[in-house]
């Protein structure tokens, strides 16, 4: 069911804009009147990233008239495989003036906005109030509830997308919807995952052009939305098997157990990044990639222990270390392959799967094992440059 749509039409269109757009003007759905909603509207994208970089683009080839980029990050080169907002020149700059240039090679009608900030409880009431609807692109669990609870407070539609290897998802969550069917994302989700269950798409890799199908469908529910045409996503879940080509929907219901959402907390405590028990057993057990280094060349009897997937084991890997996935350790398997008679030195990628392991390792009687912290990004950072990173 078409829900009203959310802003009131522009004035008017120039002659330039009504060449620009002429595609859409001839849809009888669209037409004029929906061109200058578009031209009216107020958007706000949550990260210039793999969801952001095509949503960013199509909005602005669709004629939103304002658009908003919240990311602090800069252009990495592992960024170029899925976020093609960006482009070899731009690596090194800060995404969202990379993603303002874009947006103003596709269309110089459209305003854009930066916000230069890391998203938090303290600033994302000040930065959501000005804009029709917000898209959340972002791939972390504590920005997502920070988004939905902020969304809330303010009575702001959103649409929401994620992605990880193969597949995607994206609905629509608006708790003040005016048919009275307002979801939020916390009645499909209703508490995050525990620490490490759900690995981020830096550490479980995406197929880029899978930002680009999810993307096109975030958009496409924000059209919807700000024109009001169509059967928006609200009250249910898409998702998408692109291994199977297959796009199927799921109904999501309130969930009566759900407690209202009356204020913002701390979404980094309320998510956790690492488990109580992987920060206790780091505090005090994580050493540097130099003083690795130092143990190595002093000849110190110890086994390192990479405790990535087999496929990052390929990518890149620290000198003399052997590879135990993590899962092994944390079920108990791997326990008979350590020594008793020597310490164990953990590392992952970045230094938060390994605090998991080493938390079960101490739990197991391994008492003197210790963590890198940073992993072999930091390894490859402070110890060997020539090393790749991914």
């Amino acid at each position: 069911m078409a829900l009203p749509p959310l802003v009131e039409p522009a004035a008017e269109l120039t002659k330039e804009e009504v060449a620009r757009y002429s595609r859409h003007l001839i849809i009888p759905d669209v037409g004029v009147a929906g061109q200058k909603r578009l031209k009216n509207a107020k958007v706000l994208v949550v990260g210039a990233g793999g969801l952001g970089s095509p949503a960013l683009l199509y909005l602005a080839a669709a004629g939103v008239g304002t658009l908003g980029v919240v990311d602090f990050d800069i252009v990495d080169e592992s960024n170029l495989q899925r976020q093609v907002i960006h482009g070899q020149s731009d690596i090194g700059k800060p995404k969202a003036e990379s993603a303002r240039d874009s947006v103003a090679e596709i269309n110089p009608f459209v305003k854009v906005n930066l916000h230069q900030v890391h998203l938090n409880s303290e600033n994302v009431l000040d930065i959501f109030r000005d804009y029709d609807l917000i898209l959340d692109g972002t791939d972390n669990f504590a920005t997502r509830y920070l988004v939905n609870d902020a969304a809330v407070l303010l009575g702001k539609p959103y649409v929401w997308g994620s992605i990880f290897r193969f597949e995607g998802q994206v609905s629509v969550f608006w708790e003040d919807a005016p048919d009275g069917q307002g979801l939020n994302y916390r009645d499909l989700y209703p508490e995050p995952p525990p620490p490490g269950m759900v690995p981020s798409c830096a550490e479980g890799g995406v197929l880029g052009v899978l930002c680009a199908s999810i993307g096109s469908i975030m958009v496409t529910e924000a059209i919807k939305l700000l024109t009001g045409i169509g059967d928006p996503l609200l009250g249910r879940l898409m998702v998408y098997d692109a291994l199977e080509m297959t796009y199927r929907t799921i109904k999501i219901r309130k969930d009566p157990a759900s407690i209202k959402i009356t204020e913002l907390i701390d979404y980094e405590a309320f998510c956790g990044v690492v488990s109580d028990e992987a920060q206790q057993a780091a505090a005090g057990n994580t050493i540097t990639p130099l003083e690795l280094k130092q143990k190595q060349d002093g000849g110190d009897d110890f086994l390192l222990v990479d405790v990535r997937e087999p496929h990052e084991y390929e990518i890149v890997r620290i000198p003399g270390s052997v590879l135990i996935p993590k899962d092994r350790i944390l079920s108990g398997e791997a326990f008979a392959e350590l020594p008793q008679d020597k310490q164990v030195v953990l590392h992952c990628k970045s230094g938060a799967r390994s605090a998991e392991a080493l938390a079960a390792l101490h739990h197991a009687g391994f008492k003197d094992a210790v963590h890198v912290g940073g992993g072999v990004l930091a390894w490859a950072r402070e110890v060997d440059p020539s090393l790749p990173t991914y």
